[in-house]
């Protein structure tokens, strides 16, 4: 049986399917990180000590405005496809982009900084669940990423074919990364402040 994309939301949902598919995956992702987070109470709780100051807390909290100015990046990119401009999208969308760059940057200088130490995830407990609960999500960027490069790049085309389903893209797009964001924002503090 074939789905077919719709734009309007669905009577019996309330969604458009595109809305619906994008909401499921994300309590999967949800349920992912969840694991992970209960994983790291359950080792720190069962822990006799646990190491602080091992990590930069002002680069994490670089890595925090970072992001969250990229959330507001891509509503406006999303926001200025609202409202027929797709010029601005574009903009918006690159910078979006661009922030999520440098956040992978800043991660590269944080890991190798540990790494040239010996401190990799064999080091410690803490070290072992920073390095996957980080390492995923930087996965989760990189994805993110991919898909904003898509649609910089050769899926922007669409916009002058199917501009509703573009503008619905995005947002499905936008959804996924405020998760990416809002997943760091539980992240910093409970590793990097905690």
């Amino acid at each position: 049986m074939n789905i077919p994309y719709t734009v309007e939301t669905r009577p019996d949902t309330g969604l458009a399917n595109g809305k619906l598919g994008i909401w499921l995956f994300l309590a999967s992702e949800v349920m992912l990180f969840g694991a992970l987070f209960s994983s790291y109470i359950i080792l720190r709780m069962g822990s006799v000590e646990w190491p602080h100051g091992e990590l930069n807390v002002w680069l994490g909290a670089a890595n925090t405005v970072i992001l969250i100015s990229s959330s507001v990046t891509m509503v406006m990119a999303w926001a200025s496809l609202k409202l027929n401009d797709h010029g601005k999208h574009r903009l918006y969308l690159i910078l979006t982009f661009v922030l999520a760059a440098f956040f992978l940057v800043n991660k590269y200088f944080e890991y190798s900084g540990h790494l040239t130490r010996g401190e990799g995830p064999w080091h410690s407990t803490f070290l072992a669940i920073y390095f996957t609960l980080t390492g995923l999500h930087g996965l989760h960027i990189v994805g993110g990423m991919i898909v904003m490069g898509y649609f910089i790049g050769p899926g922007a085309k669409m916009w002058k074919t199917k501009p509703e389903q573009f503008t619905n893209r995005i947002e499905y797009t936008g959804l996924y990364w405020h998760f990416v964001d809002l997943v760091w924002i539980f992240l910093f503090p409970v590793l990097y402040l905690l």
